[in-house]
Order: C-alpha cells, then sequence, then structure tokens
C-alpha cells in the first residue's frame, strides 16, 4: 500500500514555462537500526550543457500512450510527503512485519532491447526473470535511459531513449520504484525527463532522484507495505566524461531549475535524517563509482558511509556496468553495484549481474540473498549452476 507519493513528478506547467524560454542550463546544486544477519547466497537455477527545448513545448505525451489528462494533473510541487490520514491510521493500527524487497541494476530499454519489445511486446523484457521478481513485495531499478518520445538528444557520449510501450515491460515485472538520479536521465533534456516522469507516474511507478527542482528531486518517496514504511531517495556522483567532456552535474537540479540530485554529503545526511522521522526503513540508491571497474571508489564509500551513518538502513549502487562487492558497515548494508540487469552490446563479465534481495523490518535489514542472472542479448535470464559459480564471487562481502 502506498503511504505518501511525493511529489516527484516535474510540475508541467512549472515546466511549460521554462521550456517556453528557449534554453534552460542547469548548474550544480551545491534512530539506528539493530545488529544484520548473515548475507547469504543462492544459485537458484534457473560539458555544463544547456538543455535545449522547442520554442512552443508542450511538456507530456502527445501520441496513444499518453496518459489521460485527469491521470496526469501535475501535483502540487511542496517537496515534503503528504500523508493522508486514513493511510496513518492504518499504519498505526497495523503490526508491521518483515518484507521482502528486491533491486536489479541497470535498465536501459532503448537499441536492440526496444527492437525486442515492439516485435515480441514488452513482457520480453522481463521474461527470463518474471516468476522470481513477482516473489518481491517491493521492487527497484535503475533506470538507464529516457522513455519518451519528446526531446532533443544532448551532447554527450551515449544518449539512451525507449519507446513510451517500454513503460509497460516496468508495469508488468512488478517495478514498484525506479531510480532517476543517474547520467542518462536527461539524455532528452527537459522535455524527455518531463515526459517520462508522466508516464511514470500515471503507470502507477514511483520515481526518486528527479524532479522539477532540487527540493523535489530530493523528496523521499515512501512507500508502505505490510505494515513497514520504506523511504527512498536517489542520488547520483560520477566523473565528467573523458571523451565529450561532458558533466552530469550540469544536470543538477536547482531552486527552480528541474534536474537530478546530486550526492553531495551534507544532503544526504539532511534528507536521510529527515526521512528516517517518516519511515521504518531507509534506503539509498546510489549512482557512482567508475565504469567497468568493479573496485569500490574512495567516494563510493564515503558517501554510502555517509547515509548509513544518518540513518540508513541500505544503499543500493549503480553505474559501474559490473558487478561490485557487498559492504556490513555499522548497522547498515551497502551493495555497491548491481551491474547491467537489462542492457545490450555487453560481454562477460558485464553480462553478470545478480538481483540482491532483503529482508527489511522495523530493524533495517535482518538478511539479504543473491539470485545470479545473466543478460543474454540484453535480456536478463536465470544463470545456470556454472554460471552462477562465476557470479556469485563477485559479489561477497568485502573483507574489512
Amino acid at each position: 500500500m502506498k503511504l505518501a507519493r511525493l511529489p516527484l513528478l516535474a510540475a508541467m506547467a512549472g515546466l511549460c514555462l521554462l521550456c517556453a524560454c528557449g534554453t534552460a542550463t542547469i548548474p550544480p546544486e551545491p534512530p539506528a537500526t539493530q545488529a544484520l544477519a548473515a548475507g547469504q547466497t543462492t544459485t537458484e537455477p534457473a560539458p555544463t550543457t544547456a538543455l535545449t527545448s522547442p520554442d512552443a513545448a508542450t511538456i507530456g505525451p502527445t501520441n496513444s500512450d499518453a496518459p489521460t489528462p485527469e491521470a496526469s494533473a501535475a501535483p502540487e510541487l511542496t517537496g515534503t510527503p503528504t500523508v493522508s490520514e486514513a493511510s496513518t491510521a492504518e499504519a498505526t493500527a497495523t503490526q508491521a512485519s518483515s518484507v521482502q524487497f528486491m533491486a536489479v541494476g541497470d535498465v536501459m530499454l532503448g537499441r536492440d532491447v526496444a527492437k525486442r519489445l515492439q516485435a515480441d511486446g514488452p513482457a520480453i523484457v522481463f521474461a527470463g526473470v518474471a516468476e522470481t521478481l513477482a516473489q518481491a513485495d517491493l521492487l527497484a531499478a535503475n533506470l538507464e535511459c529516457v522513455i519518451s518520445d519528446q526531446g532533443a538528444p544532448q551532447p554527450k557520449a551515449y544518449t539512451f531513449r525507449a519507446p513510451p510501450k517500454a513503460v509497460q515491460a516496468l508495469v508488468g515485472a512488478g517495478v514498484d520504484i525506479v531510480g532517476l538520479a543517474n547520467n542518462h536521465s536527461l539524455d532528452y533534456g527537459i522535455d524527455g525527463l518531463a515526459d517520462m516522469l508522466a508516464r511514470l507516474r500515471v503507470n502507477g511507478i514511483e520515481s526518486a532522484g528527479a524532479g522539477a527542482d532540487a527540493e523535489a528531486a530530493r523528496a523521499p518517496v515512501i512507500l508502505e507495505r505490510n505494515g513497514l514504511r520504506v523511504a527512498f531517495l536517489s542520488y547520483v556522483s560520477v566523473p565528467v566524461e573523458g571523451r565529450t567532456g561532458f558533466d552530469t552535474r550540469s544536470w543538477a537540479a536547482g531552486i527552480d531549475l528541474p534536474g537530478v540530485a546530486w550526492a553531495d554529503p551534507q544532503a544526504i545526511t539532511a534528507d536521510v535524517v529527515a526521512a528516517r522521522t517518516l519511515a521504518d526503513v531507509v534506503i539509498v540508491l546510489l549512482h557512482a563509482g567508475f565504469e567497468g571497474r568493479s573496485e569500490v571508489t574512495p567516494l563510493q564509500s564515503e558517501l554510502a558511509h555517509t547515509a548509513v551513518d544518518a540513518g540508513a538502513a541500505l544503499v543500493v549502487g549503480a553505474h559501474a556496468h559490473v558487478l561490485q562487492p557487498v559492504e556490513r558497515y555499522h548497522d547498515g548494508v551497502i551493495a555497491y553495484g548491481l551491474g547491467n540487469f537489462v542492457f545490450d552490446g555487453f560481454l562477460a563479465p558485464s553480462n553478470y549481474s545478480a538481483i540482491f534481495t532483503a529482508t527489511l523490518s522495523l530493524h533495517g535489514v535482518d538478511s539479504y540473498s543473491w539470485v545470479p542472472v545473466v543478460v543474454d542479448h540484453g535480456l536478463p535470464r536465470l544463470a545456470t549452476p556454472a554460471e552462477a559459480a562465476q557470479i556469485l564471487p563477485r559479489v561477497e562481502e568485502a573483507q574489512p
């Protein structure tokens, strides 16, 4: 049950006014859980950049997949949670129990994957892991593309766009929330981001880490399952592109400027502390590290430790396109990198993946495990026992 929907969807009217001006530049914006149970494994088989918009942009879908006007009405942009009295009363009366949480890595629904879903239908994308994902009470993913037919590609090395139909792949897989604080959410500018936010919301998928301004991008999303309130925050901090000089920090949301939540340690601390007063468990989705490297960088470690020190029970990482180890830090668990999950163009070890599964409770993360996965021609399937033996060592706990 959804306890609170926070205003992460960019205000359509506000963005329309901003985009109609022609060019918008997004500058940078400058209680502990109990001890954790041991992790378990399973081999279940199976440059600053101007964002350019049309002179008279209409923010929102314009094709047959468009949300209805009633469903896409813009929410208030307050940056604070709105909890209905009914939900609050129910949460108070309900004894919280455990929640089965699952998280997957980079989901890129463009290029060859888009061709497959157009030809065979959206269900083909997650067909190889659908039964496993269906066991989750809460399912999170890093959305590594823009689901939209709006906007123009930005001057960077890779821009990923998926057709509007791709959102149905997420719906069919049971995805509850996607992290949008990454280096691809504005690949097609403000128009693309605004359109995608609308499509996600009307299809019942929450998003964290991007919004109409810094307040919205940093606001938590709070979801309730089995009486347990879980808050999600999402942040990005990645290096400048070597080939193009593009700096993702140019997309950082600011005052009255849409964009993504930049991973500033002080902001993370303040946001986690605030979310902890609203939820039983806080999960931080962190997009950081170096692409192609399994080693955890000092910055990844600093940011993740900051989140746990502030009260986060779990940090789930992405960006490296390869699996990275897990760390048990104080009362939290840090899964530094979940690698690719839906992504074409990669070979081993970048097509080795895993579904991170954790049991959440009022104590935080009671236990966690891994379901080994192989990304086969861009689409995930459960690993064979032999493949799992190659995958699981890559996500073992880092030794102190």
